[in-house]
């Protein structure tokens, strides 16, 4: 029976001793903490119009690394350059360099996309007649850049645009998509030439479309 009791003894004060470790050494057995968010590619170039998708990799405090699939919030710096899914799916809208930001928890990691066309074969405008009933409306255009070995990028919100009015009463806008011609009620009727142009580092694209302005 004393020895019955003394195993007894031995065996709790065992079991706490073994809790005590664990306690100590893993905190009670908790979960690993996330410390920090890399971002990949940390740095991409990718092609207007392209997607590239980004993966983040989390490190935690008990030196263990995983790609996480889940849990996490993806954001851009600039969402008509490049915007981003919920997924981490980055998609080239435009020329320009932008921030990707990946968050879980209160851990966040970034990585730098530049957008660049190159292969630009064209461009041409869309539509190629507008037509405004009377002076004081408006009228909307495209520009779109055929590249070789991809499909067709609008273009314009980089292109510059212009309108053979020398009077100021017929303007285009820049900057966006799509352009907006905007006419006052001094314009004077008849037919006017968009042109649009588009420069890189070694050629210049032109193109032109037809307004008409009617009494």
């Amino acid at each position: 029976m004393l020895r019955t009791s003394k195993f007894r003894i031995f065996a709790g004060l065992a079991t706490l001793l073994v809790l005590a470790v664990g306690i100590s050494c893993t905190g009670f057995f908790q979960n690993p903490q996330l410390t920090t968010l890399t971002v990949g590619p940390p740095s991409a170039n990718i092609q207007q119009g392209s997607n590239i998708q980004m993966s983040a990799t989390g490190t935690y405090d008990d030196g263990s690394r995983k790609t996480l699939t889940s849990g996490v919030f993806w954001s851009t710096s600039d969402e008509g350059i490049a915007p981003v899914t919920s997924t981490g799916v980055v998609s080239g809208a435009a020329s320009g360099t932008a921030t990707i930001t990946a968050s879980s928890s209160s851990v966040t990691g970034t990585a730098t996309i530049n957008v660049t066309l190159s292969n630009v074969t064209g461009i041409n405008i869309q539509p190629t007649t507008h037509t405004i009933s009377a002076p004081g409306g408006t009228a909307t255009y495209n520009c779109v850049a055929t590249v070789s070995g991809s499909n067709p990028v609008d273009v314009s919100s980089v292109v510059t645009w212009s309108v053979n009015d020398t009077t100021g009463n017929i303007t285009t806008s820049q900057g966006q998509t799509p352009m907006t011609v905007t006419t006052t009620s001094a314009a004077v009727p008849g037919t006017y030439t968009i042109t649009a142009t588009y420069a890189t580092n070694t050629q210049t694209f032109t193109a032109t479309a037809t307004l008409i302005l009617q009494p």
